[in-house]
């Protein structure tokens, strides 16, 4: 697995502010993993159901590992990571968002005391 360094400065021209990108692309992260999570929990719970075993049995599958979870698992292991494909979604805006409330920088009314 190696690092793949993203500049910086074409990033945030790419966005904007940087940190509302930052912010929505964490989220977007975290949606991309529970997504694949949930994809390889299915997958794997079907491998489950596919091989049915015998309590003996069952003893010694946890000294091996079954060759095709360690298929599926191999695969999810080579899939680009959530945050890389967050990053790629966010520059090329693709990921809409909106705020909840407008924002607006107004100052506080000193309170008279």
């Amino acid at each position: 697995m190696s690092v793949k360094p993203i500049p910086m400065q074409e990033f945030t021209e790419k966005v904007g502010n940087i940190y509302e990108a930052i912010v929505v692309t964490a989220k977007r992260a975290r949606q991309i993993h529970d997504d694949v999570k949930i994809e390889l929990a299915q997958q794997l719970e079907t491998i489950k159901a596919l091989t049915t075993t015998t309590d003996v049995e069952e003893e010694l599958e946890t000294a091996t590992t079954n060759p095709d979870q360690l298929k599926i698992s191999l695969e999810f292991e080579k899939r680009p990571k959530a945050t890389e494909l967050a990053l790629q979604e966010a520059a090329e805006k693709k990921i809409p968002y909106r705020y909840k409330e407008p924002f607006t920088l107004t100052p506080k009314e000193p309170s008279a005391e």
